[in-house]
């Protein structure tokens, strides 16, 4: 997995590329609470290029929703892949998350 951020005011967009697995999920949490640590509120997850995420992957997207949640924050996920929202639909988790087709239109939702 590759992970980059750009930060906005108080909404950092994470552009995860590849595979959310178990063994890069810690690498998501970390980026993340430093984020929260310099005053970012809500996320963008650019998941255009994200190809697989397993159950800890899935886990984590729960986890930041929550994390975020208690900091009166918000999700939101930008031009999944077919794939991953067949994961999504799958496991019943497709409703707890909102989507967006781009980037953009997620930030847009943020306002």
């Amino acid at each position: 997995m590759k992970l980059k951020h750009e930060d906005y005011d108080q909404v950092s967009v994470l552009t995860i590329r590849g595979e959310l697995t178990t063994d890069e999920v810690e690498t998501l949490r970390k980026v993340a609470l430093d984020r929260m640590e310099h005053n970012i509120r809500d996320f963008v997850l650019d998941i255009s290029e994200m190809e697989f995420i397993d159950s800890q992957g899935l886990e984590t997207l729960l986890w930041l929703q929550e994390t975020c949640g208690e900091k009166l924050g918000q999700v939101r996920l930008a031009a999944p892949k077919q794939n991953v929202e067949k994961i999504l639909e799958i496991t019943r988790l497709i409703a707890r998350f909102d989507r967006h087709d781009d980037v953009e239109s997620a930030m847009k939702s943020l306002r």
